[in-house]
């Protein structure tokens, strides 16, 4: 079996469907005019995937011209990192346009890890990921994912997770955001542990299908000119002009399509000791998984500490990106710092963490971790933002 076909008939096992659709699907699909309807099958991991049949009212595949691809590969400053790291994210410069102010702070073969504050809106072009699924992460800002599947709204604490190759362009409703970003080489899925054999999120899970929202006010452009779309593909940008507007969907139904989850609805599990950050996982790929840490009760045995372990990173890399709250395990972390803890040394509570702990009854920490299970190699942009001492600020 493919090493993806097991586990991935299960990522969002959520049917749906916008706009009209043919009774059968390759059969003939006209509208009032008696004008064809061209199907597109929008699918992952071959034939054997999550899959979309979009039905639009052009042949989605005119092309006009192609302009000469340029390179958007994250420039490595560490290849070999055994420093642990505090990134100040806020400093990461606002710039005008999304894509330009998309900035690659860790990456490795499996995924890259970035941070974007954009200033205005991406209506100018239209944007593919045809490498990666991204998970974007929404610190600061609101406003509406449009898609030629659908669009939804976002704000503060939604995680927008959007497949590769989805045709997307972005508004803000206003010039303050700030967004994480992981971009996933691999596909990824809901915690497989959190499932059963068809796919249903179960009741120990600690969210379900009804805090998933879907994309609804699908768009129907009919109209043919000049639009550009910039597709990034194998590290490159490619801009490639179309004769007809992407967002000319009538109808589709399926499987594979962008989604929304909000921080705020994980419901977290506590126990009467200190509980892993498994307990914490929110999505998963075969190379990586995403954990939220979020307001929550303190474990309940009389003699417990509430302060996580001491642990030895032995088999991933750490990032926790620190959204909002009191970081009780660290001392002089703020929102937008990102804590990096390679592998291969331990790490644990800031001095005076643990004893600080004790007799707490719960936090009020909102936090995203990404776990990466090869090194991650640190870039350029990320030694800008760098405090240059967190690695020995566990000294007394």
């Amino acid at each position: 079996m493919r090493k993806f076909g097991a586990s991935n008939v299960l990522i969002m096992p959520i049917y749906h469907q916008l706009g009209k659709v043919p009774h059968k699907r390759h059969t003939v699909f006209k509208n009032e005019k008696g004008e064809h309807q061209y199907e597109q099958l929008f699918g992952t991991v071959g034939f054997d995937g999550m899959s979309s049949l979009l039905y639009h009212v052009h042949r989605p595949t005119q092309v006009k011209s192609i302009k000469e691809p340029y390179s958007v590969k994250p420039k490595v400053a560490l290849e070999h990192n055994m420093r642990s790291l505090r990134l100040h994210g806020f400093k990461t410069t606002p710039e005008d346009d999304y894509l330009d102010s998309r900035k690659a702070i860790l990456t490795n073969s499996d995924c890259t890890i970035v941070l974007a504050a954009p200033r205005k809106s991406l209506t100018e072009y239209f944007y593919k990921n045809a490498d990666c699924d991204e998970m974007i992460f929404i610190h600061k800002g609101s406003g509406t994912l449009r898609t030629l599947v659908g669009n939804l709204k976002f704000a503060y604490g939604d995680y927008l997770l959007v497949p590769r190759g989805m045709i997307y362009q972005i508004e803000f409703d206003s010039e303050d955001n700030r967004l994480f970003i992981v971009e996933s080489a691999r596909p990824m899925y809901t915690p497989k542990r959190y499932r059963n054999w068809f796919g249903q999120l179960l009741e120990h899970s600690p969210f379900c299908e009804r805090d998933i929202r879907r994309p609804s006010d699908l768009e129907t452009h009919d109209e043919k000119g000049e639009f550009l779309m910039k597709v990034k593909k194998q590290g490159m940008m490619h801009e490639m002009v179309y004769a007809t507007h992407p967002f000319d969907v009538v109808g589709w139904d399926g499987y594979n399509y962008p989604y929304a989850f909000s921080i705020h609805d994980f419901e977290p599990i506590t126990g009467r000791v200190h509980q892993p950050p498994p307990v914490h996982q929110t999505f998963e790929t075969d190379a990586f998984v995403v954990c939220s840490f979020c307001p929550r009760v303190y474990d309940y045995h009389p003699e417990s500490v509430p302060a996580p372990y001491n642990h030895s990173n032995i088999d991933s890399d750490e990032v926790l990106y620190y959204v909002d709250g009191d970081f009780m395990s660290r001392n002089d972390i703020g929102p937008g710092h990102i804590s990096v803890h390679p592998a291969g040394i331990p790490h644990g509570p800031h001095p005076g963490a643990m004893e600080r702990s004790i007799g707490k009854k719960d936090t009020d920490e909102l936090a995203v971790m990404v776990d990466t299970f090869k090194p991650l190699m640190v870039t350029e942009e990320a030694l800008k933002i760098d405090d240059g001492k967190y690695w020995n600020s566990w000294l007394e």
